[in-house]
């Protein structure tokens, strides 16, 4: 990783636990997606921080302008799957698109329809985004995303309905589904409240994604280690 921040108030025994928590979650990561190191830390692009520079009500978050991926002290476990890919979503997308800005998501770049640079991969990982945003007939949104948006609508709120929250979500569940299992890398989306709501995906849909997220992630990594 580019760096990895430490807050002041986590002791010495804490920062070890963390580490090894952090070190296990990520290589299992490494693992169910079958790619290099290179991968999950963006190409040493990506910086962690733990217990430091929270935000209020937050116990994860990635900030695009610095590249940071942070979990609080306390309650950041569980959530690493959905910020990595957070933080995977804005690094490939000028990789994937034609013409970006440097604030911007791959996920919602791809649903304002812009134009996608010509190369295998793309095409796979723009499948992905065709499962977790389209029905079948590829015109419309499916139900995971009018799941969200309703629950936003009932929340008040415009969250859950994110081109960026969405995939997130996508992503996370489809980790928390393999065969292999980390509570600190996944954890909630079958039984949480949040699940509850339905705001991830399920049942057929949900296993589509899954295969073409890995799909995706797999000659992601031969590529790579070519």
């Amino acid at each position: 990783f580019r760096t990895v921040t430490i807050g002041k108030w986590v002791t010495a025994s804490e920062q070890q636990i963390a580490a090894n928590l952090f070190f296990d979650a990520l290589c299992d990561l490494m693992d169910i997606l079958q790619v290099p190191e290179k991968v999950i830390s963006l190409n040493n692009s990506l910086s962690l921080a733990f217990g430091s520079g929270g935000r209020k009500h937050s116990s994860a978050h990635y900030e695009s302008n610095r590249k940071l991926l942070a979990l609080a002290k306390n309650a950041g476990g569980g959530a690493l799957a959905h910020e990595w890919f957070h933080a995977f979503d804005h690094f490939i997308c000028s990789k994937l698109f034609v013409d970006t800005q440097p604030h911007q998501f791959a996920s919602e770049c791809w649903l304002a329809d812009k134009k996608i640079k010509p190369h295998p991969l793309n095409q796979k990982l723009s499948d992905c985004f065709e499962a977790i945003f389209l029905d079948h007939t590829k015109t419309q949104p499916n139900n995971y995303v009018e799941r969200s948006v309703q629950a936003d609508k009932i929340l008040k709120s415009l969250y859950y309905a994110l081109p960026q929250e969405l995939s997130a979500r996508a992503f996370e569940a489809s980790i928390q589904d393999h065969e292999i299992k980390n509570a600190f890398l996944v954890q909630g989306t079958k039984q949480s409240p949040e699940a509850k709501l339905g705001i991830y995906p399920q049942h057929s849909l949900r296993k589509t994604i899954c295969q073409n997220l890995l799909d995706y992630f797999y000659h992601l990594g031969q590529a790579i280690d070519k």
